[in-house]
């Protein structure tokens, strides 16, 4: 039903021009607090446009999605992990896009076609941050 929303809205999150891993998250994966500051990036992480982040001044998240508030209580970081890169497995209907697919996406700006919104190491990192949401 929505798969043309969820498809316009990745790809316009590929067109914000979202960068590729630093050397600098590659050579320390899984850390928590660049993880949270991928989450409260309005331009990379682009989670606060839908989701109330703990930390986050109200006035700056969205109110489109769950509050991520406890998120690390009530799921795996298997089970986080596969929410940020399949959203649409738990909601076919939800416009939460996929952070490591990059086929099938409209209106993506031609340098940040075929690329993900996230590279493995951010990807690993914002889940250690989620995970720490107790």
């Amino acid at each position: 039903m929505h798969a043309p929303v969820l498809a316009a809205v990745a790809g316009w999150a590929l067109a914000l021009g979202t960068t590729a891993a630093c050397a600098d998250a590659a050579a320390s994966p899984d850390n928590a607090a660049r993880g949270a500051a991928l989450v409260a990036n309005r331009n990379q992480g682009l989670c606060v446009l839908c989701h109330a982040v703990p930390g986050v001044a109200a006035p700056l998240h969205g109110s489109l999605a769950p509050d991520l508030a406890g998120v690390g209580a009530r799921l795996s970081t298997a089970q986080l992990r596969e929410r940020l890169t399949a959203p649409e497995r738990f909601n076919p209907d939800s416009l939460m896009p996929s952070y490591r697919r990059s086929e099938g996406l409209t209106r993506v700006a031609a340098q940040r076609q075929g690329q993900p919104l996230f590279s493995e190491a951010q990807l690993d990192d914002v889940v250690a941050y989620l995970a720490t949401l107790r």
